[in-house]
């Protein structure tokens, strides 16, 4: 019956991210099926953090974060919780060893945010790797399926990847950030009076990290490349979109690719992928 409870658990990350990410559930389905479960589980994870200092603005949030965060080392250790979505996590730590500084850094980052408001680059840079890059640490722990030297050679990529999935975020979510949270993540912007060069100079840091990225995609097991493929040409494409705003317009609304959109870029990656160019 324990199977029937990882299932049921592992279920709870799924919808999860169903719910809260179209996007990302949709290219965690192109993973090969041994990967969807612990990716899933991740993200699971990840997102109820995030959730935690988003938006739980009527309650404790310093509270909650600390309780979530015993939760989460107490569910590692004893190899069991009751919730569904940490005990899900678990099990993914465990069966691919994911380290534990990683979680560590994940949930320090989520700490920041119930106070911090504005960064210079040395804190920018702290956060954008305990929020994003070791999440792309943790999915490249099970993209290795255990093959240690083949983890550490892509170690670099999955960081770029990250932090360029995560810059492009805070473009994409600025008026929100901006005004509904008073966070500032680029050191030293204005943003009511955010010039054509302040967003040159973010944007051309941006595309550093997606070409960096891109040389670990190819490089990526077969397993895992078709989806996270995917998952960066949408994230560039979004990019690209967002390039064409004028910085004046930065905070105007909210930028999205369209279900056409999504559709196109899945249709030419498989285009490629069939022809043997990824």
């Amino acid at each position: 019956m324990m199977n029937l409870f990882h299932e049921v658990s592992q279920d709870c990350s799924r919808i999860t991210t169903e719910k809260y990410s179209t996007s990302f559930s949709s290219t965690i389905k192109l993973l090969h099926k041994d990967l969807r479960s612990p990716i899933f589980n991740i993200y699971g994870f990840v997102r109820f953090a995030d959730e935690i200092v988003d938006t739980f603005h009527e309650y404790d949030k310093s509270a909650l974060l600390n309780e979530f965060k015993q939760s989460s080392y107490d569910a590692i250790e004893k190899g069991i919780s009751l919730n569904p979505i940490l005990h899900s996590f678990q099990l993914t730590v465990h069966e691919f060893g994911i380290d534990r500084s990683l979680i560590d850094a994940f949930l320090y980052s989520m700490q920041l945010d119930l106070d911090k408001r504005k960064y210079d680059k040395a804190g920018y840079e702290e956060y954008i790797y305990g929020s994003a890059e070791v999440v792309g640490l943790m999915c490249l722990f099970v993209f290795c399926e255990g093959n240690g030297s083949l983890y550490e050679s892509l170690k670099p990529y999955a960081r770029s990847l990250g932090a360029a999935f995560q810059k492009v975020n805070f473009l994409r979510d600025l008026k929100a950030d901006y005004e509904g949270l008073e966070r500032v993540y680029f050191p030293g912007c204005d943003f009511r009076n955010f010039t054509a060069a302040d967003k040159a100079s973010i944007e051309a840091d941006i595309q550093k990290d997606f070409d960096h990225a891109y040389e670990g995609v190819l490089k990526l097991p077969v397993k895992a490349r078709f989806g996270v493929y995917v998952a960066y040409k949408y994230y560039l494409s979004l990019f690209r979109k967002i390039k064409r705003i004028p910085p004046q317009n930065i905070l105007d609304d909210r930028i999205r690719i369209p279900d056409y959109g999504k559709f196109f870029i899945l249709a030419k990656a498989g285009v490629r992928s069939q022809l043997n160019l990824l």
